[in-house]
């Protein structure tokens, strides 16, 4: 599995999560209660132990009172091509591609 958690636009991106959180004054233990989760969950987004998919991205924005667009142009902003190119050519060695 490609390691997106250690890219630059991920770590932008859980960077603005922080601090819309801050700026909000809210606790993990909120911002949890706020998504239906564990604030152990809110922990590992915020410390970039876990991913966070297009979905969970969108209630993140929500909870945060941000717009989902906000937090995917940031991560964009700051993702290095060279990064994300290279996620998928780690994936392509480790399995057989049925398109060649």
């Amino acid at each position: 599995m490609a390691n997106t958690i250690r890219t630059s636009g991920f770590k932008a991106l859980v960077q603005a999560l922080v601090d819309g959180r801050h700026a909000l004054g809210i606790t993990q233990r909120d911002l949890a209660a706020r998504l239906g989760c564990l604030p152990a969950t809110v922990a590992n987004i915020e410390s970039g132990q876990r991913r966070i998919d297009v979905i969970e991205l969108i209630a993140l924005a929500r909870a945060l009172n941000m717009a989902p667009d906000e937090l995917f142009q940031i991560a964009m902003r700051e993702a290095d091509e060279s990064e994300l190119f290279n996620n998928f050519s780690r994936s392509r060695h480790k399995a057989t591609d049925p398109a060649d």
